[in-house]
């Protein structure tokens, strides 16, 4: 399964209103402007985490996007759901030999599970920390 820009760049909007979380509604350019990214695809991008109902919209002056529950009751996988559809490294998976067949749904589950498990607050308060063998992820 490859994660596409629209996966990509969509949770990075999310993480974001993540980290500002309770402060109000985020305009999309501030969003765009931090992470040099196109405010015209970030607005693309919005519309379907809006319809899913993960973002609520604020019109006016000083409208934007928020996140409509806490960053912990959303995960990694709600937002690629949304952006990407189904999460599945192979399709067709159910015509596959027997051990071909285990191999894919074991990557898929262990894909669902680290997505499950990973919520938008474990993504805003990543930390890097130095180890032996490169970076670690603490979440």
């Amino acid at each position: 399964m490859k994660i596409s820009t629209k996966g990509r760049y969509g949770l990075t909007i999310m993480i974001e209103l993540a980290k500002q979380y309770g402060q109000g509604p985020i305009p999309l350019r501030q969003i765009a402007a931090e992470n040099d990214l196109s405010e015209a695809y970030l607005e693309q991008l919005v519309s379907p985490l809006r319809n899913s109902g993960l973002v609520k919209s604020v019109r006016g002056a000083y409208g934007g996007y928020m996140l409509s529950k806490p960053p912990h009751l959303i995960s990694a996988a709600d937002v690629i759901r949304v952006l990407e559809g189904p999460i599945q490294p192979v399709e067709g998976i159910e015509n596959e030999a027997p051990p071909q067949r285990q191999l894919w749904m074991g990557i898929r589950d262990a894909v669902k599970n680290v997505l499950d498990t990973t919520s938008l607050e474990d993504l805003a308060s990543y930390k890097e920390q130095d180890s032996d063998d490169g970076y670690m992820f603490y979440i």
